[in-house]
């Protein structure tokens, strides 16, 4: 018998999908993939070690043109090392974002579903 009782508000979706983001105070963007997505949180894989406590501003790209990427702020609240260089990074996201705020350096390359 399964005693597993789910303590999440939301469930999680299972996304494999390029994210870029940036670290607040930093200038550039770093890129990694989300592993999974909820209405509250999401984890992503990346090279990069980032501390709990930082917040990000970032995009989850859907990979094609018809739906436009989510842009957020999120803090993070877990890093992992995932084995080699990858790190496992879970994320609370704190705000929604409209494209005006997140700077043009975040979307570059990404063709605009807006017309």
């Amino acid at each position: 018998m399964n005693d597993f009782i789910e303590k999440r508000d939301f469930y999680r979706m299972v996304v494999n999908g390029e994210i870029r983001y940036r670290i607040d105070g930093e200038g550039p963007v770093s890129s990694g993939r989300v592993v999974n997505l909820s209405n509250s949180g999401l984890l992503m894989t990346t090279d990069r070690e980032i501390a709990p406590g930082t917040t990000l501003t970032l995009a989850i790209l859907p990979g094609h043109s018809i739906t436009p990427p989510l842009l957020a702020d999120a803090s993070v609240i877990r890093c992992d090392s995932s084995g080699g260089d990858r790190y496992n990074i879970a994320c609370t996201i704190d705000r929604i974002l409209a494209e005006s705020d997140t700077g043009p350096d975040l979307l570059e390359g990404v063709s605009s579903t807006s017309a």
